[in-house]
């Protein structure tokens, strides 16, 4: 259940960086308002997986969710520019989070 909680956090966090990104340094109310609240279920969730997992393989694999989702996330909806070698890159993240996983 942890591990599942943490990709679930994980992936909260692309949603707060982004709502973050978008809220003009907190000025504008609605993304303000998610980057609060994905912040907080996000941090929780991590907070609750690491009862069970490393603090060092939890932390890497949210990190490596959120900015891997982030990051494509940003590619798909044209925020920033899609290369084959920013593709490869954004794999190789997965496949290290994928190995932490595997070797826990």
């Amino acid at each position: 259940m942890s591990w599942i909680i943490l990709v679930v956090s994980g992936l909260l966090e692309a949603v707060w960086a982004t709502a973050l990104g978008r809220s003009e340094g907190l000025t504008q109310l609605t993304p303000s308002l998610v980057f609060g609240g994905a912040l907080v279920a996000s941090m929780g969730g991590l907070a609750y997986a690491m009862r069970d997992l490393p603090v060092g393989t939890a932390y890497a694999v949210w990190v490596g969710i959120g900015a891997a989702t982030t990051v494509a996330w940003a590619m798909l909806t044209g925020a920033e520019p899609v290369s084959v070698v920013r593709v490869l890159l954004i794999a190789g993240l997965i496949a290290i989070v994928i190995g932490l996983k595997l070797t826990h």
